[in-house]
């Protein structure tokens, strides 16, 4: 059999495998899920909550920002503090506090001796661990002291949602501003939800000592603490990752012994042949768009990251109440996706006509409707945002039109579904171009199938954000919602990469287009072997089961095994920038695609292996050093290979242009030093700062104003600046560099004129 035909079969059986488990996955998860009470009681026959007041309080949550303005479980944004473990953490000291005034000492806990602590403690954990809600009457009852605490704890939080000024300190430490929930009764079910969110972090599960969100976050007092699963699992994650990296190099070293195919290299640039129709330059909007976004992008990253310093102000300027930290984050990751995603939405509709050398009938039309509909989303998800967190909107049109509330998934679901409907025009517009090519046996369909294939997969897994509805469990919408941000974003667009990368190389004729095939269908089975069922290590402590955290903790551990091999990619690379003098007019897009390798190694590897084992992320969940991996993967990775893209479409579509190499040099570097000093001067630091309290003191310190408000950390904050400066230069040369393309053009026969009346 055919090595190409053996390895589509491979693909297809893993696909098949990997997928059947990870939906059997999500039915498990759904099966088990955290239960939403009808009511919660007091002893008493007092109503303390109503299920209606839980789901209208998660639809505040979602409106002012969600996951934007704090977390939830651990994801969302690091100034504010994890609700859930803040709401944990200050039930029990309530009830302990209620606890200790009882004995008639009139004392405090704080106030008490180790041993009557202790006593206390050990109470305290044998009656906030314990289950009692009811199967069948679907009600939690709970005794006066403990009903007592949660009022209190509630009296807290409507407090500081308001405008009290009690609150008013702790309001500018989270970054939020006055009012964020201006109404009342809103405010009252946002507690509930808050509440719920708590009880499901302590609360055991039926018939086990573990709680639903298998004891997460770390809280010593009710005796949160990594269960044994954790150890376990994260022991096995380190063997399969040596394993994996083990038998990889065994094929790497094997790989060797073949004689590669010998290869006669052009003596001229064979793209330069190539016609440039009117939809592939009609694409040159787009790096526009790009760019604009990009450089917003970069702004609003700024004024998010100096909240952190003056909480509610800009450099005394109140900007909180025209746009607030939730609304400025929401944008700033949302914009990291956008254009990220355009650079590759260009790059299918650019290439995919110069692969088959055919322009479909009303394509050029397609791409620019598909352009002006990706501004009409920005702009009206971003208008709808604003009105949301603004509390301007309302809790009825917040789920179509307003803020969703989940991290990288923010925008209301009517602009939700005209992304999809969009993506599904450019899957035709690309699937029309390539098809001569896909019609007719030859040596590249194999690759241009790939690509074809994960051009469907990325126009149809955006559906996966569809799924879930303004009620869904908030543990259903986290295993949706990773489908869209690990398999949609990290897995398919990934494949697609993988494929326009072979591509490229190969019409540039650097590349046997059989070794090429080879060589990306196994990068393809490589990656999906762990990226698929890698998903659910996003989910260890969202309400799962533990099968989640097995599961996960074992193939999230394989995505690395790739990685660890990126150096041969990467010198590979670097070989093909030198094998001929013409490849000097590819060398920047090269050179980003080299920084692409760079950064899978540290920031997807190293780092992304940092937080990935389950002991490791019980307490690094939603600390600073979940962002410095996701920072230097995000755009180390998808970033610079987005850029990287951009540039060789431009020079495809204007190829008789001398580039200012200076201008890409300053670019180049710039984005990557500062990167790195934006990841070593504040993220890391931060981070550890806060694994050690987490370790310490339990999770709900490391995110609290006390720790986050320290000197240190204020210090470390402004580190970012130099980073950030060094970053937006990098960015602004970037976009200079194309604006002159375009507005001050030189040719080369331009150049060879001013020459000859140079030499006259």
């Amino acid at each position: 059999m055919d090595v190409t035909k053996r390895l589509w079969i491979y693909l297809g059986t893993l696909l098949v495998l990997s997928f059947s488990a990870l939906l059997w996955t999500g039915s498990e998860i759904y099966r088990e899920a955290p239960p939403m009470p009808e009511k919660v009681l007091s002893e008493s026959g007092s109503i303390i909550y109503t299920l209606e007041d839980i789901q209208k309080g998660r639809q505040v949550w979602q409106s002012f920002g969600g996951m934007q303005l704090g977390s939830i479980w651990g994801h969302g944004s690091y100034v504010a503090p994890d609700w859930s473990a803040d709401w944990l953490h200050r039930e029990a000291i309530a009830l302990l506090n209620i606890w200790a005034k009882s004995s008639g000492d009139n004392l405090n806990y704080a106030q008490l001796s180790e041993e009557n602590q202790a006593k206390l403690q050990g109470r305290l954990q044998s009656r906030i661990r314990l289950n009692t809600f009811n199967e069948k009457t679907k009600i939690i009852t709970f005794d006066k002291d403990r009903a007592r605490a949660i009022l209190k704890v509630q009296a807290h939080f409507q407090k500081l949602f308001g405008d009290e000024s009690s609150t008013a300190s702790l309001r500018e430490s989270y970054a939020m501003r006055n009012n964020t929930v201006p109404n009342a009764a809103n405010r009252h079910a946002l507690t509930a939800f808050f509440w719920w969110t708590s009880w499901a972090t302590v609360t055991n599960r039926p018939g086990s000592q573990i709680s639903y969100t298998n004891n997460w976050p770390s809280e010593p007092l009710v005796g949160n603490k990594p269960p044994a699963s954790t150890f376990v699992w994260s022991a096995f994650s380190v063997i399969f990752l040596i394993a994996g990296i083990a038998l990889l190099g065994w094929h790497h070293a094997i790989s060797q012994h073949h004689s590669r195919e010998q290869l006669v290299l052009p003596i001229n640039d064979p793209l330069r042949s190539i016609v440039v129709t009117p939809s592939m330059r009609a694409t040159a909007k787009y790096f526009w768009l790009l760019l604009s976004l990009f450089l917003i992008q970069i702004l609003l990253g700024s004024i998010t990251a100096h909240y952190q310093i003056e909480g509610q102000q800009q450099y005394g300027f109140n900007l909180s109440e025209i746009l607030p930290y939730a609304l400025t984050r929401t944008w700033h990751t949302q914009l990291a996706v956008l254009w990220i995603a355009t650079a590759w939405l260009a790059t299918g509709l650019y290439i995919a006509p110069a692969i088959s050398g055919y322009e479909p009938k009303y394509q050029r039309m397609g791409v620019n409707f598909l352009w002006i509909s990706l501004i009409a989303i920005v702009i009206g998800s971003f208008t709808g945002q604003w009105f949301a967190v603004m509390q301007k909107m309302g809790l009825k049109y917040n789920f179509w039109f307003g803020h969703q509330g989940w991290e990288y998934s923010d925008m209301g679901r009517f602009w939700q579904w005209y992304l999809f409907v969009g993506l599904i025009l450019w899957l035709v517009l690309i699937a029309r171009s390539l098809w001569p090519v896909l019609r007719v046996k030859s040596e590249p369909r194999s690759i241009v199938a790939l690509l074809m294939l994960s051009t469907i997969a990325i126009g149809l897994f955006y559906g996966a954000a569809l799924i879930s509805n303004e009620h869904s469990h908030i543990s259903t919408i986290e295993y949706w919602r990773w489908w869209l941000v690990h398999l949609w974003v990290e897995g398919f667009f990934e494949v697609f990469a993988t494929a326009v990368l072979a591509i490229i190389f190969t019409r540039l004729g650097l590349l046997p287009t059989k070794t090429a095939t080879v060589a990306v269908l196994f990068a393809t089975i490589i990656f999906m072997a762990g990226g698929v069922l890698g998903t659910l290590h996003h989910l260890y402590f969202s309400g799962t089961p533990m099968a989640v955290l097995a599961l996960g903790a074992s193939f999230s551990a394989l995505e690395v095994v790739p990685l660890a091999y990126i150096g041969f990619e990467a010198y590979h690379y670097y070989q093909l920038g030198h094998a001929t003098a013409w490849m000097q007019r590819y060398r920047w897009p090269i050179m980003f695609f080299l920084a692409v390798s760079f950064w899978n190694i540290v920031g997807a590897g190293l780092l992304g292996f940092l937080v990935n084992p389950p002991l490791s992320l019980y307490y690094m969940q939603g600390l600073n050093l979940t962002p410095l991996h996701g920072h230097a993967a995000l755009f180390g990775v998808y970033g610079m290979l987005g850029i990287g893209l951009v540039l060789y479409c431009i020079r495809g579509i204007k190829p008789d242009l001398i580039w200012n190499e200076k201008m890409l040099k300053v670019s180049f570097w710039s984005l990557n030093i500062g990167l790195a000093l934006m990841a070593i001067l504040t993220l890391l630091p931060i981070g550890t700062l806060q694994l050690l309290a987490a370790i310490d003191h339990g999770y709900w310190y490391a995110r609290s104003a006390d720790f986050m408000q320290k000197p240190i950390i204020d210090t470390l904050v402004w580190m970012r600046v130099p980073g950030d400066i060094i970053f937006s230069i990098g960015a602004l040369s970037l976009c200079w560099f194309i604006l002159e393309l375009w507005l001050n053009p030189k040719t080369e026969e331009d150049s060879s004129k001013q020459n000859v009346g140079e030499i006259n």
